[in-house]
């Protein structure tokens, strides 16, 4: 029987309309320089944790997100039409004209996992979950490192937007980890959790699964999620941050 692992669900809780950047070169951004500076950020991030997710499964038995071409570095094969573009398009331009501080939500295209192909199908779902979270941690490092490039390079037209984008990265990977780390099903950390349950307390927890989704929306939009998340999120880019003296 074929499970999905969780759809690639991102959050960027940074007011929209003050993206990211030097600390000296602040301002306020319109619509297309914003959509500049996360669209690279956002489309490695869930590629990479989808392809991730592919990848471990393939590592431990299970060919289907291979057979179906989704351990793929290629993005239009991660994208959903509608939670990858049309949906944070929409709260984009939204925040945009009514002046909220701007919350982008969206999912990429769950990669298809056979939980039963596996070798060791509870033991082995709980590495085929943790590789997302782990793929935007590493990613997290790199942007990390591109923007210490741009910090330490001569400033000059190509730094700046190196920065930019370098911190957004950061930022959305940042988000990205801590959010799919959640204990909730179906996100990577219901996985984690259900992996590591006894069989029993498992399978009671399974049944939580379609209830996940209206949960995280709850969560959403009466602000619990950003109390949630920012401490951590804020605790993981300063890690970071110290990691690679920024």
């Amino acid at each position: 029987m074929a499970r999905r692992a969780p759809a690639g669900f991102f959050l960027i809780t940074r007011p929209c309309n003050s993206p990211p950047g030097p600390k000296n070169a602040r301002m306020e951004y319109n619509i297309v320089q914003i959509i500049a500076i996360y669209a690279i950020p956002v489309v490695f991030a869930i590629t990479l944790h989808e392809a991730a997710h592919g990848y471990v499964a393939r590592h431990f038995g299970d060919l289907t997100a291979w057979r179906l071409g989704r351990v793929s570095l290629n993005p239009l094969r991660h994208v959903d039409l509608m939670g990858t573009i049309i949906v944070p398009l929409a709260i984009l331009i939204a925040s945009k004209m009514f002046g909220g501080a701007g919350m982008l939500f969206g999912w990429a295209k769950p990669v298809p996992v056979n939980f039963h192909a596996l070798r060791h199908p509870k033991r082995d779902m709980l590495w085929v979950a943790l590789a997302g979270p782990a793929s935007n941690l590493v990613m997290a490092l790199f942007w990390a490192a591109l923007l210490k490039m741009s910090l330490v390079l001569p400033h000059n037209y190509f730094t700046l937007p190196l920065g930019l984008i370098s911190e957004a990265g950061i930022g959305v990977n940042a988000v990205l980890m801590v959010l799919n780390l959640l204990p909730i099903l179906p996100l990577d950390g219901g996985r984690i959790a259900f992996s590591l349950l006894p069989d029993r307390l498992a399978m009671i927890y399974a049944r939580s699964e379609p209830l996940g989704f209206p949960i995280l929306l709850l969560l959403i939009f009466t602000n619990m999620l950003g109390m949630i998340l920012n401490p951590m999120v804020r605790a993981s880019i300063d890690l970071i941050e110290t990691l690679l003296q920024l």
